[in-house]
This record gives structure tokens, sequence and C-alpha cells, in this order.
């Protein structure tokens, strides 16, 4: 018994001792599987997204009996593969939601499958995941990332509603808050809920992730509200920046359509113009804002080419448009085209001011023309039974024209006297066309001048139709119509005219430019023969009378009318000194030649003909082979002015003198030192053939061909096809075909790119692209003139490139330009052209003290064109304003009032009253605002302007009430003059504050 208990004692022990290994061994295993858990997820908060796999991996296979272990690890092992993005991540994730779907992961599961989906572009996958999660289950960060992504799936899926309201929670957010108040925005604009739309996007105009696509939205959110200047202001921007085809086309549609709006019709063409349309297709509405805003330039046979691809309309669209095309018709005497345009928009009745119109215009011109369709007689009376009513006010016709002239307001005169159709106002329209050319004409708006100027000179009274010849042969003089300006001149027949002073002074120089310098010379001579009082001008004109005869060989006169401006010491002497050496020159007599090119260079130091001098002087020495004398003087020119032109030649000469003197080595100095130093010019060609005889002559051949190999643009054996390229290009250019020229440079710049004619294929290719109108190829080959070594091309090719730039307004480019060219240029005209425009680009940009510095040279110029001088002024004058130097921009602007005409006029005018003001003399300054009111009220800016200053004088005086009167009525009625409005109304706010000290019934403002 005692055994049987032994053995019973034993087992159990057995027992208990194999259950606690067992235990033990299972311990272990759960510890290790523990840790390895706690390492693989230590990796996956690192993001060691591999290396935590391997763990993970390796824990489920460990953990089958431990099913909370095996459970993360099978979590986290379809997280690594969604964080590695590895091929079957998306069956991980879905086997373990399968798995374990009590797990308390199950919700992380379906965000990250979800996830998973969304990062791979599926938003409809991914939404039906995101839509299985139990979002009150998330943090907070987690359901803002949830409630973010959902968002984007819905809208991309088309449920706008439900994305927006995802949107909506987190406009706030620091995360998300901006992309999703894009899309907020992006979703309400879809709804056409343009305002909650345009809050959000503008809060994003100036983000740089969503700008462009906000400023988009904003654009046309902007156009539909009708806010056209801020669409204008949008949509030129986007266009700056924009790349995408499709988006400028659209971008430029609504640009147009908003200058159209705005009646701003010429910066509306182009931006109409670039529109592609639906598909490549315009609408009849395209068609009219195109034609409608040509119609409004004047330019009819363009208004004409859109008007008419308009078919079978019958809307109010067409119906303007088959008016103005009838209008368009008449401008360019089309009448019985006209008629059935007119007869067309009369049939229609959407308008019915312009179906009254029509019909009167369609009844007009039946009797004009007679009718091909009813009777003329019953057209007429179908007119007055339709509209028995329509006016005809003679009086009152009269009164209007009186006022338009007494304002200046000469195009309203003139649109009006043209609507009238009165033959008493067409005789008037002749006296005003030509007040309103030379209002244009001082605008420097010539081209626009002339018509007016031909319409004043058919003018019955003589006194209109000769100063109309005067002003059109003017303007056709400064356009370089030579002919047609002379034309005009003869026919100013009134002498008595204040024009007709000067008349055989412009006469004179009209026929100079043609060259026909004997007509020239007999007009000049009149011209001095009057006496005329200034000294300036019959000095000028007397250096032309030189000049004519000088270029007629007639050397004794030339010298003759020289010498009369060398005597009186007047502007333009030291060119009388240096023609009267050149006559003398070609006379035979040297040495009076060098005397007088002495006198020149001593007595007029610093003068632009200075190297001209040194150069004639040192050419004549050499021609009495006083050698030294000539090396010297040459020296003399090359150290004083080693940017002239004349320096490659110089060089030349020098070289040749030193051959002829056996001094070969010195020669080749020289010789070399062109083409070192000078390689564009064309004495480098010449200075390469000389080198190359120099060492044919000390037998040094070699050396010479060692040498020549360094010289890029010298290829001996391409060098007879090389020029009969060029020469075939060039026969082209000198023949005025500028088309053929282009392609024959352009065809040599490809073969010889380097080669002997480069530089001036590049000019004259240059010169060809400008001639056509190609300003941006012209642009490119210039720059390539400036680019290289000074040449005979440089100062052309800066003149040529800065008024492409200044006709773009391209100030930063322009500024450069002009720079360069007032350093480089040789003639006084290219300087002051490039120290005038100077002045203006640095007003223009703000940098007042160089533009007053440029305005300060401009006016100490000898021989300064008056309208140049004027400029001057104004830059000073409004450059001190803005610079606070009150006392100076007082004086310029009372300088510049006395010879100012229309808006400059008013602009000092304005100044006037300013300054008056600033002296706290307010009754002057209240006289001058109404000066400027009643004389100039068509420049409504400065009028408007100048009425802010009169309401401050009115507060001086003690007068509340017009100061706050004036000043309510300037923020209500000019809204289109915003700095003025904000001005307005910060002094408005400024009184009411003080008024409200003392006045109760006075609200403040802010």
């Amino acid at each position: 018994m005692k055994f049987i208990c032994y053995k019973k004692s034993c087992y159990l022990l057995f027992l208990i001792a194999f259950s606690t290994t067992i235990l033990a061994q299972k311990s272990a295993i759960n510890s290790a599987v523990t840790s390895d858990l706690h390492k693989a997820v230590k990796l996956y908060n690192n993001k060691a997204y591999a290396a935590a796999q391997q763990l993970f991996v390796g824990v489920s296979r460990e953990a089958e009996q431990h099913r909370t272990a095996k459970a993360d690890a099978d979590y986290y092992d379809a997280m690594c593969a969604i964080k590695l993005i590895q091929d079957d991540a998306n069956e991980k994730v879905l086997n373990f939601v399968e798995n374990y779907p009590y797990s308390n992961k199950k919700e992380k599961a379906f965000l990250n499958v979800g996830n998973y989906y969304f990062a791979n572009r599926k938003a409809a996958h991914a939404l039906r995941w995101y839509q299985k999660v139990n979002e009150k289950l998330l943090s907070q960060p987690e359901r803002d990332e949830l409630n973010y992504k959902m968002g984007y799936a819905m809208l991309v899926s088309n449920y706008l509603k439900e994305a927006k309201a995802r949107f909506q929670t987190l406009l706030g957010n620091p995360i998300y808050g901006t992309d999703a108040r894009y899309y907020f925005g992006f979703i309400a604009y879809k709804q056409e809920n343009f305002g909650e739309a345009e809050d959000n996007l503008s809060q994003l105009a100036n983000d740089a992730t969503y700008q462009a696509k906000a400023n988009y939205y904003i654009l046309d959110i902007s156009f539909k509200a009708g806010r056209f200047d801020k669409s204008v202001k949008i949509g030129e921007k986007l266009l700056e920046e924009s790349k995408d085809e499709k988006e400028i086309s659209q971008v430029s549609k609504i640009v147009g359509e908003s200058y159209f709006n705005l009646k701003k019709y010429d910066q509306a063409i182009p931006y109409l113009k670039a529109y592609k349309g639906t598909k490549g297709k315009w609408t009849n509405t395209d068609y009219y804002y195109l034609g409608y805003a040509y119609y409004q330039q004047k330019e009819y046979e363009l208004a004409i080419g859109n008007f008419n691809k308009i078919i079978n309309g019958n809307n109010k669209v067409a119906q303007n448009a088959y008016y103005h095309l009838g209008e368009c018709y008449l401008e360019l005497k089309k009448k019985p085209e006209a008629l059935n345009a007119f007869k067309n928009a009369s049939e229609m009745d959407f308008d019915l001011k312009i179906t009254e119109s029509a019909s009167l215009s369609y009844a007009k011109l039946s009797y004009e023309q007679g009718n091909p369709y009813e009777s003329v007689p019953d057209v007429l009376k179908s007119f007055l039974t339709k509209y028995p009513n329509s006016p005809n006010a003679i009086e009152i016709n009269n009164l209007l024209i009186t006022s338009y002239l007494y304002q200046q307001d000469y195009q309203g005169a003139l649109d009006y006297i043209n609507s009238s159709k009165s033959l008493a106002n067409e005789k008037l329209a002749n006296e005003v066309s030509l007040y309103r050319g030379i209002q244009l004409f001082n605008e420097s708006k010539l081209k626009k001048s002339k018509p007016y100027f031909t319409k004043a000179t058919l003018a019955e009274n003589s006194i209109i139709s000769s100063k109309g010849a005067f002003w059109l042969a003017e303007t056709e003089y400064l356009l370089g119509n030579y002919e047609a300006a002379l034309t005009s001149f003869l026919k100013v027949t009134n002498k008595d005219i204040e024009e007709a002073k000067k008349l055989d002074y412009n006469i004179a120089y009209t026929y100079f430019k043609q060259k026909k310098y004997t007509n020239a010379a007999k007009y000049f001579k009149n011209f001095l023969n009057i006496g005329f009082d200034d000294n300036d001008l019959n000095d000028d004109a007397s250096n032309r009378l030189g000049d004519s005869y000088y270029a007629s060989k007639n050397y004794s006169e030339a010298i003759s009318s020289y010498d009369k401006v060398i005597q009186e010491g007047g502007v333009g002497s030291d060119y009388a000194q240096y023609q009267t050496a050149m006559s003398n020159g070609f006379m035979g007599d040297n040495d009076k030649k060098i005397e007088n090119l002495k006198n020149l260079i001593t007595t007029y130091a610093g003068s632009q003909l200075e190297d001209d001098a040194l150069f004639q002087l040192a050419t004549t020495y050499t021609t009495l082979n006083n050698v030294s004398k000539a090396q010297k003087t040459y020296n003399s020119l090359l150290l004083k002015h080693s940017n002239s032109n004349y320096v490659p030649n110089v060089l030349l000469r020098q070289g040749l003198l030193y051959y002829i003197n056996n001094d070969s080595k010195k020669a080749l100095e020289k010789y070399k030192e062109v083409v070192t130093k000078h390689p564009n010019s064309k004495e480098a060609r010449q200075a390469v053939t000389n080198v190359k005889n120099v060492y044919i002559d000390i037998g040094e051949v070699d050396e010479y061909a060692a040498w020549v190999k360094n010289v890029k643009f010298v290829n001996v054996t391409d060098a007879e096809l090389d020029n009969a390229t060029y020469q075939s290009a060039e026969n082209k250019f000198l023949e005025n075909n500028s088309t053929k020229a282009i392609v024959g440079f352009t065809k040599y710049l490809q073969t010889f790119p380097t080669g002997l004619n480069a530089l001036k294929a590049n000019f004259y290719l240059a010169e060809s692209y400008n001639n056509t109108a190609q300003f941006k190829k012209a642009v490119f080959h210039y720059a390539n003139v400036i680019s290289q070594e000074k040449s005979e091309f440089s100062e052309e090719s800066l003149n040529k490139l800065a008024k492409i730039y200044l006709e773009e307004e391209n100030w930063k480019k322009g500024i450069v330009i002009l720079e360069k060219l007032e350093k480089l240029a040789n003639y006084p005209q290219n300087i002051i052209f490039a120290q005038s425009n100077l002045m203006k680009g640095y007003y223009n940009k703000k940098e007042y003290s160089k533009a007053i510095s440029y305005a300060e040279k401009v006016l100490g110029t000898s021989k300064l064109d008056a309208s140049i001088a004027e400029d001057a002024k104004v830059i000073l004058a409004r450059s001190a304003f803005k610079t606070n130097d009150f006392l100076n921009a007082e004086e310029f602007f009372n300088e510049v009032s006395k010879n100012a005409t229309g808006e400059l006029k008013a602009e000092s005018l304005y100044y006037n009253a300013f300054f008056l003001n600033d002296h706290k003399d307010y009754e002057a300054s209240n006289k001058a605002v109404q000066s400027l009111i009643a004389n100039y009220s068509s420049y409504k800016y400065w009028g408007v302007k100048s009425y802010i200053i009169m309401a401050k004088n009115h507060y001086a005086l003690k007068d509340a009430y017009q100061a706050t009167y004036i000043l309510e009525n300037i923020v209500k009625n000019f809204t289109q003059y915003k700095d003025v409005i904000e001005e307005a109304k910060n002094e408005l706010s400024t009184i009411k504050n003080k008024e409200a000290k003392t006045n109760k019934s006075v609200t403040t403002q802010n």
C-alpha cells in the first residue's frame, strides 16, 4: 500500500515537473514574441518599415497561439506593406479585416486601405473604404485627415454637396485649411454661389499653390458680376504667367470682353483676337464684340469683316451688329451696302433706339441713293408715321457746339457735328478739325492728327485752310514724308498767319531733307533775309545754307555762310568751323584747312566734332607728307577719343604710314591691333590683307599663316563664297525688298555665322525685320550687333533697339540700351534722344533723382527742340513734387504752364491750385480750380482732383458744408478714379471727425 502510494506520489511529482517545464518553455516563447513585437513597433514608429516588416512577419508566425500578438503583427505587417507600396498591400489589409473583425485596429485598417487607394488616385475605391470608418473612434488629427480625403474623393466623384460639407469643417485647420478653402471655394463656384466662392478664393490670391487657379475663378466671377476693372487686372496677370493655350484663350476672351464693357476698345481688340473659340468656332456674339471694338477705333474695314459674318441673326446682338455694319459702310462711302444693313436693323425691335436710328438712316440713304425695294416716298412717310416727334433743335445744336469749343473738347464737337449732318455745321467742322489736329499734334499723336488737318485745308476761310496746310506739312515732315510735307507747305496761301513767319525755313528744310540743295539754299536765303528775331534759328539756317552750298560743291559760298555763324559765336559755330575747314580742303587750300581745324580744337574744347577735326587734321598732314605731325595727331585722337568710330581707321592709317616708312614691325603692330581690338570693323579685313603684304615683303609668309589661323573671321577658302552670298542679300536690301533681303541675310548667317560680313548681315537683317514690323526678330539681331566690339553699326543699332523697347513701354530693357547709347553715341541727336528718354524712363520707374539728373542734362543742351525742352521741364516738375521738393516743383510747374495746352495745361493748373492752397491763399486757389473746370473740363481726372483742393480751401475758409458736399459728390459720382476717391474719403473722414467734436449730428468716420 505504501509502495503504491509512493508510486502515485512519484508520478504526481513527475507531472508537476513536466508541467512546469512546459509552462517555462511557453513563457520563454511568449517573452520572445513580446520582445520582437516591441522591437518591430519601435522600428515602425521610426519609419524603418522594411526592417519592421521582417520582424512583424516573424512574430505572426511564432504567435500562432497568441492571438492578440498575432493580430498586432498582422496589422503592422499590412501597414508596412502600405507604407512600402507593396503589390500585396491591399490584400494584406483585407485579410486583416477579415481575420480580425473585432480588432480595435479595424478602423485604422479601413482608414489605411482608403489612404492606399487615395494615394493611388482611385478616389471611388478610397471613398468606399473611408465610409466604413467609425469616425468617433479616431483621434482629432485622424478625423481631420479623413474629412479632407473624403471631401476630395467626393469632389472627384461629383458628390459636391457632401464634399463641401467635409471641406467646411476644415476651413480653419492649420494643416488642411488652405487646401480645404480652395476646394470649398471651387465647389461654391461650380454651384454658382459666386459670393461664397469669391470670399474663399480671394483669400488664396497670394498663395503660391493656388494663386493661379484661384485667380482664374475670381476673374470669371468678377466678370460675371460686372466688375470689369478687376477682371482686367486679374486676367492680365494670369496671361503673363500662364503657358496653357486653352487657359490663355479663355482668359483672353474674358479680358477682352471686360475692356469692351469698360469701353476701352483699343485695349480689348488684341485680347478678343487671341480667343480661339470653342473647338475652333466663334459665335455671333464673339464676332460682334470684335467688330464693334474695331468700329469704335474707326477701323471700319476690319469691323465689316467681323459684322458681316453674322448671318441670319435675329436677336439684339444681330440688330446691333447690322446697325453698326451700316455705319461702317457709310464711313467707307459704300452707301448701297449701308442701305441694306440699316434696312435689316430697322426691321428688328429688340432695341427700339437702334430701330429708330436705323430707320432714319435707311430713310436718308433711300433719299440719297434710291431704293430698290420700295418707293422712296413710302420709306420717308413710313418713318414719319412711326416717329412723328423726331427732334431737330437748331438752337440747342448751336449752343452745344459752342460749349464744346469753349471747353476745348474739339473731338466732342466734331463727333456732334458729324452726327448732326447740317450744312452750317459742316463748314464749322473744318475749323474745329484744325484745333483738334493741333491738340493731337501737341500730344505727339501725329498720325491721328493728319485727317483733322486734311479736313481743315478744305475750309473756305483762307486763314483756316492755310493753317491746316501748314500743320499738315509739319506732321508729314516729322513722319518723314518730305514730298507730302513740301506739297502742303506750298499750299499755305495766307502769309499773314503766325505760322507763315517760319514758312521759308520749313520749306528749305524739306528740300534739304530731299537733297534738293539748290531749292533748299533759295529758301534758307529767303528766311535769313526776313531777319527773324531768333538768333539760334538764324544760326541754324546759316549752317544749313552753308551745307546746301557745300553739298552742291559751291565751297566759297558755303564758307561765307559758315563764317556768319562763326563770327556770331552762336549755336553750331563749332560745326561751322569744321565745315569751313572741309570746304578749304576741297578748294585745295590745305593750309587754311589746317588752320581752321586747329582753331576748332583749341576754341571748342569738348566739342562733339573734336575727333572729326583731329582725324581730318591728321589726314591733311598725311596728304602734305608731314608724317610725324600726322602720327602725333592720330595719337592725340586715340588718347582723347578711345571710343570714337575713327579708331579702327586711325590704326589702319598709322600702320600704313609706318609701312611706307619701312617700319614693318610697327606697321604690323598697328594692323594687328585693328584685328584684335576691332574685329567687326570694315577696317579689320583690310588690316588682315595689309598684314599679309607686310609678311610677304619681309619674307615671313609662314608667320602670316600661323597668325591668320587665329583670326576667327578669316577663312581664305570661303572668302569668295562669303562675299558673293552676302552681296546677293545686300542687293535686295538696297532695292528696298525687305522680304527677300530677310531670306538672303538669314541664309548667309546660317552658312557663315562668323563670316567676313556677319556683322553687317546681322545689322541689315535687323533693319529688314524692323522695316517689316517684325520687331521681336529685329531685337535679336540688333542685340547681336551691340554685343560685339564697337562698330559703325553700334550706334544705329542701339538707337533702333531703344525705339522698339520704348514702343513696347519696356522701360527695364529700354533704360539699359539708352544708357549704352548715351555713352557710345557720336551724333548729338542720338545723345539727346537717349537722355530725353532716360529721364522719362527713370520717372516711370519712380527713380526720381535720376529722372531729375537727366532732365537737367537735357535742358543744358544747346540747339534743343522746344518740345523736348518742355518734356524735360515737365519731368523736373513732376519729380520734384514726387520727392516733396515743393519749392522747385512750384517753380517748374509755373514754367510748364506758360506753354502748356490740353491735358498738360489742366495738370499745371491743378498744381497751381495745390501750391496756392499750400501757401494758404485759399481764394486764389479756388480761382485756379474754377479756371481748370471752366476751360479744361474734358480732362476729368485733373478736374476731379482739383475738386478735393477746392474742398480743402472751403474748409480752411470755415465753410464745412461746401467742403463736405464737394467731397461726398466726388465719392458718389467719380468711382472710375480710385486714387482720387480714396483721397476724398480720407479728407471727408478728417473733416467729419473734426466737426463731430462740436456737432453732435455729425457721425464720426474711420
